[in-house]
């Protein structure tokens, strides 16, 4: 089987961003990338979100259920499970969540033994 090489170029204002796979590329590692990227969240005028992502369906969960008010990692769980009837580990969320916190998407405080969460009011500006 011939090796597989995908390069992919991301320009934003007078950043470039440039990089490149080889070998056993599938569908789902390239969308890892786009999301490490900040690309899988971007949408086209008024499209429906993928879901395909663990990470944007916790996200299209926060969105929807949480859009202004605290929250935390446990609310998210009882969610996610109820919307896409399936089980996710606690620590995945909270991974997720730490995540969304690093990229300003959401603010993130320490209440007691517990993270709360809420949406954040301004969008990130984009890198």
């Amino acid at each position: 089987m011939a090796t597989r090489r995908i390069r992919i170029d991301v320009q934003e204002g007078g950043n470039t961003t440039s990089l490149r796979l080889e070998g056993n590329i599938t569908r789902k590692r390239v969308l890892e990338v786009f999301d490490m990227l900040g690309l899988a969240d971007a949408e086209a005028g008024g499209r429906e979100p993928d879901l395909g992502t663990v990470g944007s369906r916790i996200w299209n969960i926060v969105d929807r259920f949480f859009p202004t008010g605290k929250f935390t990692s446990n609310n998210v769980l009882e969610k996610f499970e109820d919307e896409y009837n399936e089980p996710i580990k606690l620590s995945v969320i909270s991974t997720y969540l730490s995540r969304f916190s690093s990229r300003g998407r959401v603010d993130r405080t320490r209440t007691g033994k517990e993270w709360t969460y809420q949406a954040a009011r301004t969008p990130p500006a984009r890198r």
